[in-house]
């Protein structure tokens, strides 16, 4: 069984030989860890990869990200990268002032004419389940451009210049969606946060309101194409699960740990496949490798399922130690509880 079989076996429900494995990592793992990274990509390799849009696109990034610093994302957005190896924080908004929105566009020479030979290559000449770039993410992009605070003012008060922006930022990530459909990728990603540690960030109506047509209609093109749909989230989700599930969303990535993992296993196991992950915040960083296992079980005894709708999944951040990471793919080998 391919790497791909395995993971459409998985998001079908159809019996695949074991849960399929994905590691995502912050850039400082590639960066400051390779051996590390290496050694682990031995010993348990991947099911899954991301297509790279053009030759050389990732090394760019992770040069951009190598030093602290500043720099601007081709929406205007300053980010400010406070220490080698993370992703930064966007600190000046193009779009703070509502009078700044006249003469704004979308950047779509990013995502027009553009050619991909690349991406096919890359996907025609692996059995691993490819997945897009990240093509979606509405919530977060009105945030980098107008700012936090005032997008959440701007919700609240459902202003004519916030749906006019926000039409903008969808119509652009509408056709961006469509040209990945056009590729050869396995899977199109899109994402937004959507919680705090212990709720959701806007009032789930305004939610279902507002995004959730938006999410309906990156869905429905996905689909359509014969692509499956990944999406993932942070935070305190529960309140929109049932959403996303409703949608039909095929792999959702969350902190499960932030929530009721056993409700929600008793809610949507054999709905939706869940895409990970293992606790980020405490046990990762700070667990100790028997913690970890523990928290894999957890996940085991809620989530597998022979028929599939689990994938093993982790996120290695700066300060996790790699026998944490390892310790997380060897349980789901072991023998359950």
């Amino acid at each position: 069984m391919t790497e791909r079989e395995r993971v459409r076996k998985c998001l079908t429900f159809a019996n695949p030989d074991r849960p399929p494995r994905d590691l995502w990592m912050l850039p400082y793992i590639k960066l400051f860890c390779k051996d590390q990274l290496d050694a682990l990509m031995q010993q348990y390799p991947m099911d899954f990869d991301r297509a790279e849009p053009c030759p050389g696109s990732e090394q760019r990034i992770l040069e951009r990200l190598a030093k602290a610093g500043q720099y601007t994302d081709d929406w205007g957005c300053v980010w400010h990268v406070g220490e080698p190896g993370v992703i930064g924080e966007v600190k000046v908004y193009p779009l703070a002032d509502w009078p700044a929105l006249d003469k704004f566009q979308p950047p779509w020479h990013l995502i027009r004419n553009r050619d991909f030979c690349y991406v096919n290559k890359q996907c025609d000449r692996s059995d691993k389940f490819m997945l897009s770039d990240y093509t979606a993410r509405p919530f977060e992009r009105l945030q980098f451009l107008r700012g936090t605070e005032n997008t959440y003012i701007d919700i609240a008060y459902g202003t004519a210049k916030l749906r006019k922006l926000l039409e903008m930022i969808h119509e652009f990530y509408l056709e961006n969606i469509k040209s990945w459909c056009e590729s050869n990728v396995d899977g199109v990603f899109f994402m937004d946060d959507w919680g705090s540690n212990d709720a959701l960030l806007i009032n789930p109506a305004a939610w279902r309101e507002i995004f959730k047509p938006l999410y309906k209609q990156y869905y429905h093109i996905i689909h359509d194409a014969g692509k499956f749909a990944f999406f993932h989230t942070d935070g305190h989700t529960e309140a929109i699960y049932n959403d996303l599930v409703e949608i039909g969303i095929d792999a959702i990535n969350s902190q499960l740990f932030l929530m009721n993992i056993e409700e929600l296993a008793r809610k949507y196991k054999g709905k939706i496949t869940f895409w990970g992950e293992i606790d980020r915040q405490h046990i990762l960083p700070f667990g100790k490798a028997k913690e970890v296992r523990e928290a894999v079980m957890r996940l085991r005894r809620a989530f597998d399922n022979p028929a599939g709708g689990v994938i093993a999944q982790c996120e290695w951040g700066k300060y996790d130690p790699r026998e944490n990471i390892k310790s997380v793919y060897e349980s789901w080998l072991e023998p359950m509880d």
